[in-house]
């Protein structure tokens, strides 16, 4: 028997989080994600040279602040756009365009258009996969436990490395006594 394709709108009006549909809790996922964005900006302007002495700018380190402010420099506003898809750069970025006083206009361009691009393809890919592994776990909690474990081991996997790359990367600059 050949079930027949429900349309689009059927699910995407339902209550779907604290009795909001659907699309408008993904509205209100990417204003509140422009509205970090433009906290970020300010706060860098705000904190100017200051951004380096800050818990941010020491946990960041000045090495990366420096890298982050030669791509903003190279790149202006477009990089606040890229800044969307490179996951370190996403929270650091805006702060440094801020303290290097990137044009502000350009700026609420850029990062609206990354709010506009970005933040559906994870608000919508995100909940897919979470929806798919609960369906999963409703059919085979045994498959659903599998695929989890391995998404786990993976997470584990790559955050070791990083830290382990990191560590090698330390060595090498640490100077010798």
């Amino acid at each position: 028997m050949v079930r027949a394709i429900a349309p689009v709108s059927d699910g995407f009006a339902e209550p779907f989080w604290l009795g909001l549909p659907y699309w408008l809790v993904g509205a209100i996922l990417m204003l509140a994600l422009f509205g970090a964005f433009q906290v970020y900006y300010w706060v860098g302007r705000k904190l100017g040279e200051k951004l380096y002495e800050s818990r941010v700018g020491v946990k960041l380190g000045r090495e990366r602040i420096t890298k982050i402010e030669q791509v903003v420099e190279k790149w202006g506003a477009l990089a606040v756009y890229g800044c969307f898809w490179v996951p370190m750069l996403r929270h650091t970025l805006p702060w440094v365009a801020g303290a290097l006083r990137v044009s502000y206009p350009w700026y609420v361009v850029a990062s609206a258009l990354g709010c506009l691009t970005w933040a559906p393809l994870w608000w919508f890919g995100g909940t897919a996969i979470v929806w798919g592994w609960l369906q999963l776990a409703a059919a085979s909690p045994l498959a659903a436990a599998a695929v989890a474990v391995v998404a786990v081991t993976a997470v584990a996997a790559l955050v070791v490395r990083r830290r382990r790359r990191r560590r090698a990367d330390e060595d090498q600059i640490a100077p010798v006594s």
